[in-house]
This record gives structure tokens, sequence and C-alpha cells, in this order.
């Protein structure tokens, strides 16, 4: 096992942008930037015993901060906060008091807003083999949140291939969060269309959204819909071809406990992915709206060439008081664990 902190000889908001390199025992590599606590490598064994990389992303960090990237931001591998998803209308009320947010989806606040924690160096507080913890503090008014917030995530990678992210946060003044990773997986030796790869994940519900992609609050069965992946199906089977997904699944089960969320194959590669997590909701995108040049080894990313699983807390639950809380108040502690463990063991 080994830990390598890399300097990349990038300075941004007066910090340097690091990069650390996670190896266990079995040969599996990750890459994490304390940039946006970005997961830009995640090479992998497949059934062939070659290796391959099953994120999307750049080989040059200078790419993840060009325009021509941000001029159409997917958010490939970052950590997202303070608030994942959307929030309707960027306004929310916490104890009696109105809080107007970026409105930078349409009329909502997507992802903690113009600068959410996705374009934020984080400071490197230890990498010990394999893992390596990350502490950014979200000052209190930043993207017009209340609060000074203190977030700290650590990424673990272990023997069992599992990458394993450990999130703590605490905060001086009430205020709304909820974390995500918005990590890109394809599981395909040669990328390409991720809609021949068999997918299942254990939710019943999943959350009416509205035009825009805002959760409403209502939950609607999976059954007899096109979102049951209640059993395993390829992701492409029922979806619209000109939509794909991009929905909030409400997982079966206990809250806070750890569990599976989502499980998914791909056959070429003999590769499976799964998902465990303490949060109770699993966001599923497959990557409508990727447009990427020039990404790793010069290849382009479209539309559909990805799969997001992005665990975290009810978006828009900060407005839907009958949804479980996303505040957090001074004394208490968020905390979130997600794994990411890759087998050879086909689901399909």
């Amino acid at each position: 096992m080994n830990t390598k902190l890399i300097k990349t000889g990038k300075i941004i908001d007066g910090k340097e942008v690091l990069a650390v390199e996670l190896t266990n025992n079995q040969g599996t590599y990750v890459k994490i930037y304390n940039y946006g606590a970005i997961i830009s490598k995640f090479i992998v064994t497949n059934k062939d015993g070659k290796k391959q990389d099953i994120v999307l992303g750049f080989d040059d960090f200078d790419q993840y901060i060009s325009d021509d990237y941000l001029a159409n931001y997917p958010y490939l591998g970052v950590v997202v906060g303070r608030y994942a998803n959307r929030i309707k209308n960027g306004q929310f009320t916490l104890d009696e008091t109105a809080y107007q947010l970026a409105q930078n989806n349409g009329s909502d606040c997507l992802h903690g807003g113009a600068s959410g924690f996705d374009k934020k160096v984080w400071e490197v507080l230890s990498t010990i083999d394999p893992s390596l913890t990350l502490q950014y503090v979200s000052p209190a008014g930043e993207e017009n949140f209340p609060g000074n917030l203190t977030v700290q995530l650590t990424f673990k990678l272990t023997d069992e291939n599992e990458l394993i992210l450990d999130y703590k946060a605490t905060t001086d003044e009430a205020t709304a969060i909820n974390l995500t990773h918005h990590g890109y997986f394809n599981l395909a030796p040669d990328g390409g269309s991720v809609k021949n790869h068999i997918h299942r994940m254990p939710a019943s519900y999943y959350l009416e959204q509205d035009n825009n992609y805002v959760v409403t609050g209502n939950l609607i069965p999976v059954e007899g819909t096109f979102h049951d992946f209640l059993g395993a199906k390829a992701i492409g089977r029922d979806w619209d071809p000109e939509e794909g997904y991009d929905q909030t699944y409400v997982l079966d089960k206990e809250y806070g406990e750890l569990t599976l969320a989502s499980e998914t194959s791909e056959d070429k590669s003999g590769l499976t992915l799964s998902v465990y997590t303490t949060e109770p909701i699993a966001h599923f995108y497959t990557g409508k709206y990727i447009n990427v040049k020039n990404a790793k080894q010069g290849n382009d990313y479209n539309a559909y060439e990805g799969f997001c699983i992005e665990t975290q807390h009810h978006p828009n639950a900060i407005n839907l008081p009958e949804l479980p809380s996303t505040v957090l108040r001074p004394g208490e502690t968020y905390s979130q664990t997600t794994i990411f463990k890759v087998n050879l063991t086909d689901i399909g």
C-alpha cells in the first residue's frame, strides 16, 4: 500500500493545488486532487488482466479549470456542497431568516451555487497509507449560506478494492448541508454509451421532480415504471433515449444504516461497481448533458457515456419539512460514509 503526494505547480486563490495517489496491494490506483476533492483516476484490473480507468476526467489538471470545460460544466469527479442537487428558486428559510442563493440552474440553485466546494482548494490534513484527509472551511456567507462550516473528507483505499469516503462537518450557526460525490463512471474497456451496463438499485420509490428536476416531495412507486431497477436490467432497456436518467431514488433501508445503494456491471470488462452508503438517497444520472472535449487520451465525452450515483440526503429538503432534515446546528456533527467497491462478479 502506498500514498504519494505530488505538487502540480498550480496556485489557486493563494493555495497550492496538490495531487495525491493511493495504491493498494492489488495494484488499484486512485488519483485525487485537493482542488474540488476531484477523483481524477480510478484504475482497476479487468477480467482480461488489463488496467482500466473507470472514471471520466482529464489527464492534465489545467483542463479542469479551462474556460472551455467550465462553459459546459458537468462536475466531473468533484465533491459538491454546501448543498447537492437543486434548491427551488435558490431560496430557503431557516429559523425565520430567509436566504437567497445563486440561481445558477434556471431559477434554481444547483450544487451549492456559482462557486461551490467543487471549485475550492481543500487543505491536505493527512496522508496515511493508503488514505487522504482533506478539509475545507466554508466561511459564513459563502454563496450566502449561514454559518462557518468545517468539512473533513477522508478517502481510504482498501485491499478489497473499496474506495471509502467518510465525511464529517460541524458549524457555528444553523445551516443547510447536503454533500455528495459527483463522479462519472464507465465500466466498458473502450468507453462509449453506458446503455448496456447492467444496473440495479434497491429503491422501491423515487421522488417526483418538476420540469427543472427539482424535488417536489412526492414519493412515487417505481413498480410499473421505467424507473424500476429493483431487478437488474440494462440501463438503456426502458429509458427515453433522449433523456436517460436524472432521477432521485429513495433507498430501501434504515435511516443512517450502511447498505447497498446500487450495483452496476459491464460484460466486456467483467467489472462490477457496488456503491454502499449511509445516506437515504441515490441520485442516478446518466449524463444527458455531457459534452467534454479533449478528455483523457484526447477522447471526447458525449451524452450517456458516464453514470453517476450521487449519494445524499433528499434534494430540496431544506424547503420540504416532510422530508428528513438537511439542517446542521452547532454542537451536531454531519456524517456520511459512501463506498465505491469494484470487483469481477457479474450481477447480470
